[in-house]
């Protein structure tokens, strides 16, 4: 599903997005971002901001769909809102859709399924090609979503001149080698299988992270309660001491992500936090990180990519961990109970 996302949008060393036809000079004028989305297409559109703003530098502001038009958001011209939807079909989606056009803003779907109702309404639309979904539970439509949001950052600041050639080519690069690092997680998942069969019978898990590892740490927070009904939640990491803290005692499972390089040395201050107070710590981190592996109970290691490639990795591992987790509750992986595949109710 990534390579066919990726595949039809790197030609000749530049990113051709052939369904957008934004003008060039409005795009040199873009002033702000509004990436609006529920659940797991909300928390790619959180990465998608860390992506949109470290390469534009202009600002960019993630909305739940549900919240978006009741809050009265502030909407020029010089705006772009980008819709995420796997199904096109959302309906506090399509309500944040339609509040954006009456205002004027020009808006840009992010969406799986051809002619749905998003793909037709939004002025331009991106489509991910991941094929058709079956689980309730998104997986690859994640995934997917959040590779588009690379190849429109990239898009974007091609055309606003903010890349130079050599970023350009590095970018292409490591996205035409995701695919391949991705199959090497997917191929060997015994410990995953190892470590769920040893908490499986958790009652509450907290993920932690901090910046893009937060947002990704949302993800697999979703992930687990949404098929394993454990109850979960993600914090930021550096949000612990303000309460949440509490919670923890001896032998609570705290999944910690430590895959981007930057917070590294925060994150594992905080993680020292938890144990201190009797935590069993399981980390999602770099493969050979010897230096974690001292400071935690169990790691899940990925390959290194690249620092914006990184949550595509790094997702897999907490997708596995929450399979496996329902299957060995005996639960029904995938229609898990009071969901639907696409919320067509406000």
């Amino acid at each position: 599903a990534i390579r066919e996302t990726i595949r039809p949008r790197i030609k000749e060393g530049r990113f051709v997005l052939d369904d957008l036809k934004l003008d060039t000079q409005w795009l040199k004028s873009l002033a702000m971002i509004h990436i609006v989305a529920c659940g797991s297409a909300y928390h790619a559109g959180r990465l998608g901001r860390n992506l949109l703003e470290s390469r534009l530098d202009i600002p960019v502001e993630v909305d739940i769909a549900s919240e978006f038009r009741y809050r009265r958001p502030i909407l020029t011209n010089d705006h772009l809102v980008v819709i995420i939807s796997q199904s096109g079909e959302t309906a506090d989606t399509i309500a944040a859709l339609r509040e954006a056009k009456s205002r004027g803003v020009k808006t840009l779907a992010i969406v799986n399924v051809v002619g749905s109702t998003i793909a037709r309404e939004a002025d331009y639309t991106l489509y991910t090609w991941a094929g058709p979904e079956i689980a309730v539970a998104t997986t690859k439509g994640y995934t997917t979503q959040a590779v588009a949001l690379m190849l429109l950052t990239c898009y974007l600041a091609q055309e606003r001149g903010q890349m130079s050639p050599e970023e350009l080519a590095f970018a292409q690069e490591t996205l035409l080698k995701l695919p391949e690092a991705v199959e090497k997680v997917l191929s060997d998942h015994k410990e995953v299988q190892r470590l769920a069969a040893m908490f499986f019978n958790c009652k509450d898990i907290f993920f932690i992270g901090r910046g893009i590892d937060f947002s990704l740490s949302l993800e697999g927070s979703l992930k687990l309660k949404e098929i394993s009904y454990i109850h979960s939640e993600a914090q930021p990491a550096g949000e612990l001491k303000h309460g949440t803290i509490s919670l923890i005692q001896n032998g609570t499972l705290v999944i910690a992500l430590v895959t981007g390089k930057s917070l590294r040395e925060k994150t594992i201050s905080n993680i020292q936090e938890v144990r201190a107070r009797g935590a069993v710590v399981l980390a999602v981190c770099l493969e050979h990180d010897t230096d974690l592996a001292g400071v935690v109970d169990y790691t899940l290691g990925i390959p290194w990519i690249s620092e914006e490639l990184q949550p595509i990795l790094a997702i897999l591992p907490l997708q596995l961990f929450a399979y496996y987790v329902a299957a060995l509750n005996g639960n029904d992986v995938d229609k898990p109970r009071n969901l639907a595949k696409s919320v067509t109710v406000e």
